[in-house]
């Protein structure tokens, strides 16, 4: 077995979970488990500086090896899987020679991984595609951008004809949850710029995402016995339903592509008494976003006044911004991706993020930083697979960008 797929088959066996309910950074003990296991990985590689600090931060370092001057380069991934599905027990299945037909992923419970409602499966008729068994997420978000980053790295380090600069690598945690840039030390890292490598579909290049933030809305009832009502309870389950009623139809994910921004309702729990959900609000263009913010403020006020009381408590998170125009001046660095996708036979497909990535808020921070495939597919529930040679694909992506950047 490769090396890429044999490192991807092992790290996606380990759990490691994000939870946005804990204030802990990282916000799950198995996340430095995890830490702990790459850093003897990258220590026995041949890296150098490796370090893992008590936020969960992994850093090292792959030390230049000319004379020239040479811009310090970075690649980035991140070490947790999202909560929307179970990451305990990931028994990922290899498809040899996917045919091109349903995949049964899991008999017993029916689940089929299918090209009527996967159409992008097709694209990789006759490949080997790591799936899941139907009853987790494959965690190819992000271990297979980590896998990429460590075997692009082995090979570096065993080749030392290829000359390079500088080079760190960091891993980080709980980006699924927004938190993944919060307590990175940019200055620390010490590079120039960087790359994540947490994008989808092979070819993928990105430097446009969605401004992004999350709303929390409670809406407190008045419960009484259900006999005697009349004119004294107030359902919270009713009235929430009404603030969400209100948000437009056609700015729901489902219904939205391209640069289309969306309101997602993503969690809900709801009694009589009290009702508490939240929402994620997405644009790439910033006066959209702001308008979308305006608007649950509005509705949040309108139906204050209209049940008399401070019913709904509205409180609107930020959490990353459209890192186009941080990107844009250093245009150099797409052109280095862009030229070592081309130069590996791959078609770049550039396109704005329809989500984020860590690069969007360390971009803000300092530290440009576009986004490349990873190869994955349907992140976040039981339908995730990858094609092995996007995986192979990306390792050497990786490997071009450090020699064109030695060669400019």
């Amino acid at each position: 077995m490769d090396q890429v797929t044999e490192r991807f088959l092992r790290y996606v066996k380990i759990d490691t979970q994000s939870d946005e309910n804990s204030d802990r950074c990282p916000s799950t003990a198995k996340q430095m488990k995890f830490a702990e296991l790459l850093k003897v990985e990258m220590i026995d590689i041949g890296l150098k500086d490796v370090s893992l600090d008590g936020n969960g931060y992994l850093m090292g370092t792959v030390p230049s090896n000319t004379s020239k001057k040479i811009p310090v380069v970075g690649f980035i991934s991140h070490m947790d899987t999202s909560p929307d599905m179970t990451a305990k027990n990931v028994n990922p299945h290899i498809v040899e020679k996917y045919n091109g037909e349903d995949i049964v992923l899991n008999k017993t419970k029916g689940v089929i991984l299918s090209p009527k409602n996967f159409p992008e499966l097709l694209y990789y008729k006759g490949h080997d595609i790591i799936t899941t068994n139907g009853t987790t997420l494959l965690g190819a978000d992000d271990k297979a951008g980590i896998a990429e980053i460590i075997t692009a790295m082995y090979h570096i380090i065993s080749h030392p004809e290829i000359k390079h600069g500088k080079i760190r690598v960091c891993f980080t945690p709980d980006e699924e949850i927004g938190r993944g840039a919060d307590k990175f030390d940019v200055s620390g890292f010490g590079a120039d710029f960087a790359y994540t490598m947490d994008g989808g579909q092979l070819g993928e290049l990105e430097f446009e995402n969605f401004n992004a933030a999350v709303a929390t809305i409670k809406v407190q009832g008045r419960n009484v016995h259900p006999g005697t009502a009349k004119n004294q309870m107030l359902n919270s389950i009713h009235m929430a339903g009404e603030f969400i009623d209100m948000l437009p139809v056609f700015q729901r994910p489902e219904n939205t592509e391209g640069y289309e921004g969306f309101f997602h309702l993503y969690n809900y729990k709801g009694s009589v008494e009290e009702t508490t959900f939240r929402l994620l609000i997405r644009d790439h263009d910033n006066e959209k976003f702001e308008l979308k913010k305006l608007h649950l403020k509005n509705t949040s006020s309108f139906l204050n006044k209209k049940y008399g009381e401070k019913r709904f408590t509205l409180v609107i998170k930020e959490q990353y911004k459209n890192m186009q125009k941080m990107i844009e001046p250093h245009y150099e660095i797409i052109d280095y991706a862009e030229k070592a996708m081309i130069d590996s036979g791959i078609t770049p497909i550039k396109k704005p993020i329809r989500g984020g990535t860590d690069g969007a808020r360390l971009s803000f921070m300092g530290l440009p930083c576009p986004n490349i495939f990873a190869g994955g597919h349907n992140f976040h529930g039981k339908y995730e697979f990858i094609p092995i040679n996007s995986m192979k694909s990306a390792v050497e992506v990786i490997k071009g960008i450090i020699k064109n950047i030695a060669n400019k």
